[in-house]
């Protein structure tokens, strides 16, 4: 005998609602909680927001992109059209409230740390950088990822602030370790007052790389091989956000201090963007942007 119609939907309801009390569960156990507006929905740091941080990490829903419909892609010019993504910014900085400048920049999986100082260097994204940092008020410093893994950063003493990008090639290269030791030479920030949140990003359970990344790791980390977990021959699964953390760490930080997002982007195609999932899939996908700044 088939379930009544009604029963079914109850029954998907009480699970969504068991999965929802989970998730939010979930979040708060790891410094986390959801904000939203419109149909965006923004992931948020707790501790950054308690000491005076706004910071999102956006998921693609409450858009009008076709990846494949209603998606907030919020970069990638080239497989999107202008209009799109300006719609979906505009909605994205509406979950915020107040009036916010946001700062990008071309990356291109580099070490480069762009300083946020000036007008024209809020409004000109073609410079070429991995990392933006700023002291000013009403901006929006953001990075663009779709697998890789962002890390924003705050200092609650000088109210100094940092973006961060950071793919595997990033991470080899260390590129939040050198964003920490950028905020001390010219904010005279302290590592041990930092606040880090890292992202929602391709984790240690799905992201799989091939010999090459593993020998460029084992090549710059003592150790290196705690970070991979062996798949096939050649092949290994890496965790990049536990890579980035220990970087943290290394750089001063304390690890009370670094709270990490309890999503991984190919997991969870629902609510992020996934390149390794979707570029395959559809020839192209989405971005999603991280952003911090001032309250």
């Amino acid at each position: 005998m088939s379930m009544p119609m009604d029963s079914i939907i109850k029954q998907q309801s009480a699970v969504s609602g068991q999965q929802s009390a989970a998730e939010r569960q979930i979040l708060t156990e790891t410094g986390f909680f959801w904000r939203e507006r419109g149909g965006v929905k923004v992931l948020v740091c707790a501790a950054l927001d308690e000491i005076g941080f706004v910071n999102g990490f956006s998921t693609r829903l409450g858009g009008v992109s076709p990846f494949p419909s209603g998606d907030l892609n919020l970069a990638g010019f080239d497989e999107d059209t202008a209009e799109n993504i300006h719609e979906n910014r505009k909605r994205f900085l509406a979950v915020f409230g107040g009036e916010w400048r946001l700062a990008t920049a071309w990356q291109d999986h580099g070490d480069t740390i762009k300083m946020i100082e000036t007008i024209p260097d809020i409004d000109n994204s073609e410079d070429r950088a991995d990392a933006l940092m700023s002291g000013l008020e009403g901006v929006l410093a953001g990075v663009k990822t779709a697998d890789c893994v962002p890390v924003l950063i705050g200092d609650p003493k000088t109210g100094a602030y940092a973006a961060v990008h950071a793919g595997w090639r990033g991470t080899v290269q260390s590129i939040v370790k050198k964003a920490v030791s950028k905020l001390k030479e010219t904010y005279n920030s302290d590592p041990k007052d930092l606040i880090a949140a890292i992202g929602p990003a391709a984790t240690g359970k799905s992201y799989e790389v091939g010999s090459e990344v593993i020998a460029v790791f084992a090549d710059k980390f003592t150790a290196s091989e705690k970070y991979f977990s062996s798949t096939r021959e050649g092949h290994a699964l890496v965790d990049l956000h536990a890579a980035n953390r220990d970087q943290l760490i290394a750089a001063g930080l304390s690890p009370g201090n670094i709270f990490t997002a309890p999503f991984c982007t190919m997991e969870r195609a629902d609510l992020f963007f996934s390149y390794r999932l979707e570029k395959q899939k559809y020839g192209r996908t989405g971005r999603l942007l991280s952003v911090i700044g001032q309250k």
